[in-house]
């Protein structure tokens, strides 16, 4: 093969419930990840070592570590090759936008690698070298529904998850997870318990997620204002059925029972206000 090329799909939390937190600073969280249909591409050759962005959101990569760089360095290390590959990634996910992106690429470059350098990963092999990359890296590996509890490292999949549609929503502004998870333990660090399973019928779904929270968001409304505006136009919006904020924010998602209400709500949002929206279905 001369190139490989793998799809980074957007995490979506339906719900984040922050648990508790290690003596080494780190939070406990207890969440379900699902993916969305938007995704990056990452692709992979052997070369010159030279990673190349481009796409709606590469511009806002500029000068940051690069996590294709640092999952290239960490497969070399592992396998003794793949250190002079060449990565092309095409962002389509917004960037520090609680949609996971930075961590899907890292899974995408991973596998790409993998499948380059005829690399088979056990999924032993695979979450381990995953979660060096990230805590969300290992989920994101699988990119399937799944709850996620621990660092990130606890991982149990999910027999299913209602059919529904997507819409996301994003003011234009980059949070650092960091930044939100510091503006949340000065406000106390009320920890919350894990939540029961969810239901998997559509209607006990929503409702059961209803009762759930994303407790980061009054942290991440702290420092970013306009999410609390997005979450009151989303609701708003005819037919959705829930509106929260995704991760540490800024990005909020709607849920929606058709396709037609979603893509009405994502449009009117685009024009009306001026935020990046999509809408979709899951992976």
């Amino acid at each position: 093969m001369t190139s490989v090329t793998r799809p980074a799909h957007a995490k979506i939390n339906l719900y984040l419930h922050v648990t508790g937190r290690r003596p080494d600073g780190y939070h406990l969280l207890d969440s379900v990840f699902v993916y969305a249909a938007l995704h990056d591409d990452v692709t992979v050759r052997p070369g010159s070592g030279v990673v190349i962005v481009s796409g709606p959101f590469g511009a806002a990569l500029a000068g940051e570590d690069n996590i294709l760089s640092r999952a290239r360095r960490l497969f070399a290390e592992t396998y003794g090759m793949g250190g002079d590959a060449s990565f092309e990634l095409v962002k389509n996910i917004p960037v520090a936008a609680g949609l996971g992106g930075g961590s899907a690429d890292a899974a995408a470059a991973l596998q790409a690698l993998a499948a380059l350098y005829e690399q088979p990963l056990t999924d032993e092999t695979a979450q381990a070298l995953a979660l060096k990359l990230g805590a969300d890296v290992p989920a994101a590996f699988c990119a399937r529904p799944v709850r996620v509890q621990g660092i990130g490292e606890q991982l149990e999949p999910l027999a299913a998850v209602p059919d529904l549609h997507l819409v996301l929503v994003n003011p234009g502004i980059a949070l650092s997870t960091k930044d939100v998870f510091a503006a949340y333990a000065a406000g106390g660090m009320a920890f919350c318990p894990a939540a029961p399973p969810l239901p998997s019928e559509p209607a006990a779904f929503v409702q059961a997620l209803a009762e759930l929270n994303n407790d980061l968001t009054p942290a991440a409304i702290s420092l970013a204002p306009e999410i609390g505006r997005v979450l009151d136009r989303l609701a708003a919006t005819p037919g959705c059925l829930l509106a929260r904020m995704s991760g540490s924010g800024a990005t909020c998602f709607g849920l929606y029972e058709t396709a037609a209400l979603a893509d009405a709500a994502a449009l009117t949002l685009a024009v009306d206000m001026g935020w990046w929206s999509w809408s979709g279905g899951l992976k």
